[in-house]
């Protein structure tokens, strides 16, 4: 499935500076769009395909610009459902910078080897976490949100040590708005929030899938 166009990107939410989604600290892209609507899934917010596109070169911009991370995380939503401006963003981190990149997608290895795009994405990704999520096999730990995903080292940047170190969560304080993110991220009741979150979620949570 292709985004908006090539050169943009149908764009969640961007948050520049994360510990909890991959080695080191990380700028980290939520996509918009996700058609695996996943049972149990963290970002239910990110399925719907409604959003503008946003620039990929200013996207690439503002990553570049930020001088002090490792890397950078694609998720989502599906980063694989516009896979044109996704590829375009890598590519650019991995000609442009010494940045790594991982990425999240709901598809199988099998499936993501099918897409036309497979050689090149693997040319620009150091690690890939592939499969749904799925509720019943929940593990919350070493960058897989259940035990049915699978790891793939495409480059010798990083073992699964290194994906093992990465806290589960983190609540990010930005702005006078509260983000909620991570493999495993914490629950944050009424407590906190009072009315502002009746399920007992924060506003703002994010998960990589």
């Amino acid at each position: 499935m292709a985004g908006i166009a090539g050169d943009r990107l149908r764009l969640h939410a961007f948050e520049p500076r994360s510990a909890a989604n991959g080695p080191g600290v990380r700028a980290v892209v939520w996509v918009q769009g996700c058609t695996f609507a996943c049972p149990g899934c963290f970002n239910p917010e990110t399925h719907g395909r409604a959003a503008e596109g946003t620039a990929v070169d200013g996207l690439f911009d503002r990553i570049a610009a930020l001088g002090d991370v490792e890397g950078v995380t694609v998720s989502g939503g599906e980063p694989l459902q516009q896979r044109g401006p996704v590829l375009a963003l890598l590519r650019r981190i991995r000609t442009e910078t010494a940045l790594s990149s991982v990425v999240f997608t709901g598809y199988r290895w099998e499936e993501f080897e099918r897409m036309p795009e497979a050689a090149a994405l693997r040319e620009c990704v150091d690690v890939l976490l592939a499969g749904r999520y799925e509720r019943d096999r929940h593990l919350g730990a070493g960058l897989r949100g259940s035990g049915n995903k699978t790891v793939h080292l495409l480059s010798d940047r990083y073992t699964r040590e290194d994906l093992e170190a990465v806290p589960r969560s983190e609540v990010i304080i930005r702005d006078g708005r509260i983000t909620v993110t991570g493999i495993d991220p914490a629950v944050l009741g009424p407590a906190i929030f009072g009315s502002a979150a009746p399920d007992g979620r924060s506003f703002g949570g994010r998960r990589t899938p």
